[in-house]
């Protein structure tokens, strides 16, 4: 069965900032811009200072930036791990 939609976590050590299911995510990395579709492979890669753009269903894209994200797929699942003391907060 293939899904449409893939798990994500945005995770700090102060607190969990999302937690939603997506259609996708795209940023760029130090290799250029990327995206994450449902049942992408495993992949890890570090952000620094890129927007980081959640797209959710039936609701307006999420912007993120961090001077510094973590970004790990696996099984449908993505978590970005960061520091929200050296986030610019939530751009749109």
């Amino acid at each position: 069965m293939i899904t449409s939609t893939l798990h994500v976590r945005i995770i700090s050590p102060q607190q969990l900032i999302l937690d939603t299911d997506a259609l996708s995510i795209s940023s760029k990395n130090l290799q250029g811009n990327f995206d994450i579709l449902p049942m992408h492979a495993n992949f890890i890669t570090v952000v620094e200072n890129e927007p980081i753009i959640v797209r959710v269903a039936k609701q307006k894209p999420l912007t993120f930036k961090f001077k510094v994200a973590i970004i790990y797929t696996t099984n449908n699942q993505v978590q970005i791990y960061t520091n929200i003391e050296s986030s610019e907060n939530l751009i749109s």
